[in-house]
């Protein structure tokens, strides 16, 4: 039977995260983190276009100039669903990026979530959402929560997730216009690893903090002047560049955001718990 979506160009988005908090509990044999974090979604990202092709290629045709097109895990993400899957269908990917990369709001890692997701449903691959993630896992830690859609406490290497509901308050973010390697801040003498684990109730009490922001303040000035900037509810999101402030309403996001110096950029958005990219494909036949 022919699919329903060849030839049609379908526009998918892959919201950015912000780690509400992230500490770091220890370190494997392996070399990986050990992480506890909190997720939670925006409704604010990049956009991923997938158009279907009836000869099995698979194709990057906009993207970004600084990722080669067989190293972008967009691309990764569809050959690897495909030889999962065994589809015998193609695609042509266009990513359009508002995210910016090093940013810690899970750019990368969303779009990537973003192919998987959205070809097991465009390719009709009924690849269930737990085989959905171990994929993802192997792309990058993050990927998982994205495909799982969902607020959620996250420990381990990304792989231990458990949805949960908070509150969806407003956020302003701002980007100092700085990238940071996440594999060069992870490196970092002075990062704290031994954090002790918490529950959700230590969270909620405030009583948490995000390791990489002293490393971060420390290393990369431009940060630490926005950290000035922004003021003392100013917080780290990832192993990136990016800080937000969190807002009961949009107008005092906003307000905020009018004053921000020129050098930077920023974005006001409102924190979601379920995933616009399953509110965008809830609407597709």
């Amino acid at each position: 039977m022919e699919n329903a979506f060849l030839g049609e160009a379908i526009v998918l988005p892959a919201p950015a995260k912000l780690n509400l908090f992230l500490h770091i509990t220890g370190r494997r044999v392996d070399g990986y983190h050990l992480l506890q974090t909190l997720f939670q979604f925006l409704d604010y990202g990049d956009e991923i276009s997938l158009q279907l092709r009836p000869d099995g290629q698979i194709t990057r045709s906009i993207g970004s100039p600084l990722v080669p097109e067989n190293n972008d895990l967009v691309v990764k993400a569809a050959r690897l669903l495909q030889q999962t899957s065994t589809s015998k269908l193609g695609v042509d990917i266009k990513v359009n990026k508002k995210l910016p990369m090093g940013g810690g709001l899970g750019g990368g890692s969303s779009d990537a979530a973003t192919v998987l997701v959205g070809l097991n449903h465009l390719w009709n691959c009924q690849l269930p959402i737990d085989r959905l993630a171990a994929l993802g896992l192997g792309l990058g830690a993050d990927v998982p929560v994205f495909i799982r859609g969902h607020s959620a406490w996250a420990e381990g290497v990304g792989e231990m997730i458990e949805p949960v509901t908070i509150p969806e308050k407003w956020y302003f973010v701002l980007h100092p216009n700085v990238h940071i390697s996440t594999a060069e801040i992870f490196a970092t003498d002075s990062l704290t690893r031994n954090c002790k684990p918490i529950r959700m109730a230590a969270f909620l009490a405030g009583q948490t903090t995000n390791v990489f922001e002293p490393v971060v303040r420390k290393n990369y000035p431009e940060v630490a002047k926005a950290f000035e900037w922004l003021g003392t509810e100013a917080k780290l999101t990832g192993s990136g560049a990016c800080l937000f402030a969190e807002f009961d309403d949009e107008t005092s996001a906003q307000l905020v955001a009018k004053k921000l110096p020129n050098q930077w950029s920023g974005f006001v958005a409102k924190g979601r718990c379920k995933s616009p990219l399953y509110e965008k494909l809830s609407t597709l036949s």
